[in-house]
């Protein structure tokens, strides 16, 4: 039934009322043109009973009445039980509650135009209730539906979001890991020929470095994949803030003159926090051994009561002083400060590069989503 289009359902009902309505008419002989009108006026207006559900009950109630007071109805009121569970399932409270209303005034009019007592219209009264009833479990059936298709699309879309923001974390740490080993690797392969013929000692050292580089990248990157499956994360924890040391280890041994400067008293940090003040630093040394030309690099990291200062300064160019060099570098790191609730400040300062972030320990998000940025001039 539920395929068969609404107007034939409608046509159909409209049809057979109006069939049995002539049919008692032959029968108690009084087939006449005027019970012809009434019953087409009681029936017809069936078939605009999803438009216009009040006015359909009204009309259907009025040639009711009509058929009842001339004797010609004979029998259950069809069109109008109908036109009333049209009403109660398809009209707003208000307006239900007018065709009760209305409803019940017809029935008292009927019993007092006719003299007849308001019990003998008990059978048709409660076949009215019965009518009401249905319609009324038929428009909560269709409200609890329509709750429970606008949790499942909710639940869909913040399953997408989510989704989209597990794809861009992961993005970011394979850039940041990929692009960081490699960076390390082709500088000290472009330094290994050099040494190779001047002193074989230290390009011995130097293809130990890519070894270790090139392993501990593979390393970081297998445990970002195994991230996916929970119960691998845990035994594979991600690098932090206790991590930087051998990172910018790595960097020297690269060639270029890093130092690491902590300061304040270290404080409990969230093993997210701690991810991303490791990749802001993995990020930012990338950046100066590909962009900056850089000779000297210097981490530093302030602890303060509620928040992380963070600062990578080289004394190269930059990564903005060509536009094609950025990359997605900076963005990652935006995005990255941005879970995290903090502050993030880039540029050149005069006298090279400069990374800045403030981070705070209970990591909030602003209002937005994203964190106030700003750029050094």
């Amino acid at each position: 039934m539920r395929r068969v289009p609404p107007t034939v359902v409608d046509a159909v009902l409209a049809i057979g009322c109006f069939l049995s309505i002539m049919i008692m008419a032959v029968l108690n002989h009084r087939l006449e043109w005027w019970v012809a009108a009434l019953a087409a006026m009681n029936t017809l207006p069936l078939l605009w009973r999803r438009r216009f559900p009040l006015l359909v009950s009204t009309v259907t109630g009025i040639g009711t009445g009509a058929l009842f007071l001339t004797d010609s109805m004979g029998g259950i009121p069809a069109a109008s039980l109908i036109a009333t569970y049209g009403l109660a399932s398809l009209s707003p409270p208000a307006r239900m509650l007018t065709g009760v209303l209305g409803t019940i005034a017809g029935f008292a009019s009927a019993a007092v135009l006719q003299h007849h007592q308001p019990l003998s219209y008990g059978p048709t009264a409660a076949a009215f209730v019965v009518a009401y009833a249905l319609g009324t479990g038929a428009r909560a059936r269709r409200d609890r539906i329509a709750v429970l298709e606008e949790r499942a699309r909710r639940l869909a879309e913040e399953r997408e979001v989510a989704a989209v923001r597990e794809r861009e974390r992961i993005a970011r740490e394979m850039h940041d890991i990929v692009a960081h080993a490699m960076s390390l690797v082709i500088l000290q392969a472009e330094a290994g020929p050099v040494a190779l013929r001047t002193d074989p000692a230290k390009a011995e050292r130097i293809f130990d470095t890519i070894s270790t580089t090139t392993r501990d990248g593979l390393s970081q990157l297998r445990r970002v994949l195994l991230a996916l499956r929970s119960e691998e994360a845990e035994r594979h924890p991600q690098p932090g803030v206790e991590s930087l040391p051998s990172l910018i280890e790595g960097v020297r041994q690269a060639g270029l003159d890093a130092t690491f400067e902590e300061r304040g008293e270290p404080r409990p940090c969230r093993s997210d926090l701690a991810v991303t003040v490791y990749r802001i630093v993995q990020e930012a040394l990338s950046n100066t051994i590909k962009h900056a030309e850089a000779t000297r690099v210097r981490v530093r990291i302030t602890w303060r009561d509620d928040a992380l200062d963070l600062e990578v300064h080289d004394d190269g160019r930059g990564v903005s002083g060509e536009r094609g060099q950025v990359g997605h570098g900076l963005i990652g790191m935006r995005e990255r400060v941005a879970v995290a609730g903090g502050r993030l400040v880039t540029g050149s300062d005069g006298t090279g590069f400069r990374v800045a972030a403030n981070l705070p320990l209970a990591g909030a998000l602003t209002d937005s989503g994203t964190p106030t940025e700003s750029r050094a001039p």
